[in-house]
């Protein structure tokens, strides 16, 4: 950890960006997720690990509202965001998916243009009279690129199919093409696994420049990811929240004895 990131720890604690209560949730007759009550910090990154099939995923899919797609899908309780039980009947999901912004394991950027990829979700909630970026789509599309530290690599290509990029770039375009729209929180389920270590580098010098505008919600399985890229870590084992904490803490001290072995390798 950084000096920077050291002396990021000791501001003031933020208020709650998500705030999940009693959350459950089941694919057909198999339960997921058990009465899940998670509070994850505003402007700050937290991550997420556990063994595979913990919940962690699903947990994500949740607060993007993305599991409701599927008709045998059954979830029981409340996720607040900024405030907002985003299950209230009486919210869109189009506001839904706008607040919250979702990043995938494998980079998939629209096969069009770099230019077009950044300025497509933004046409999209613009028609709908949203709080969208208001700048002209030229400057969109730079601010959008400088925030993701892509613009000087892309800036002479914007053109170009995004799918002609590397993996780190695409992904990186991934991030970018979600901020014109304003999202006051990124899910990130893996964002490095298709990545080299440099380009996996890269994404988590990212994310420490995008702490504070935004709050990051990040699955790994990479402890030393976890322990590097996050200022909280939350440790989930089958379907629930075992514990959560600083991560530097979690890592040194961790309550439980679950946690501790999951973190020296005993399984997972």
């Amino acid at each position: 950890m950084t000096v920077a990131q050291a002396a990021a720890l000791l501001q003031p604690a933020p208020d709650y960006a998500i705030d999940t209560k009693k959350l459950n949730l089941w694919y057909g007759t198999f339960q997921a997720l058990y009465d899940v009550d998670l509070r994850i910090r505003q402007g700050m990154i937290t991550s997420m690990i556990g063994p595979s099939g913990c919940g962690k995923s699903t947990y994500l899919r949740s607060v993007n509202r993305i599991n409701e797609r599927l008709g045998y899908v059954r979830i029981e309780g409340r996720i607040d965001v900024m405030g907002q039980n985003i299950y209230d009947p009486g919210v869109e999901l189009i506001q839904v998916r706008k607040q919250v912004g979702m990043v995938f394991q494998r980079p998939n950027p629209l096969p069009i243009s770099i230019r077009d990829n950044i300025l497509f979700s933004h046409r999209l909630h613009a028609k709908g009279g949203g709080d969208v970026h208001p700048g002209t789509p030229d400057e969109i599309v730079e601010e959008s690129l400088r925030t993701v530290l892509l613009w000087d690599k892309v800036k002479d290509r914007l053109k170009r199919k995004a799918t002609e990029l590397s993996l780190e770039e695409q992904q990186k375009l991934c991030i970018a093409r979600l901020l014109p729209v304003k999202p006051k929180v990124l899910l990130m389920d893996e964002p490095c696994s298709a990545l080299d270590p440099k380009g996996t580098e890269a994404v988590e010098e990212l994310l420490w420049e995008l702490r504070g505008q935004y709050t990051i919600l990040i699955v790994t399985h990479n402890m030393a990811q976890a322990r590097r890229a996050s200022e909280e870590c939350v440790f989930m084992l089958m379907g629930k929240v075992v514990e959560h904490a600083l991560t530097a803490e979690m890592f040194v001290t961790p309550i439980h004895r679950e946690t501790a072995d999951y973190i020296e390798g005993r399984y997972g």
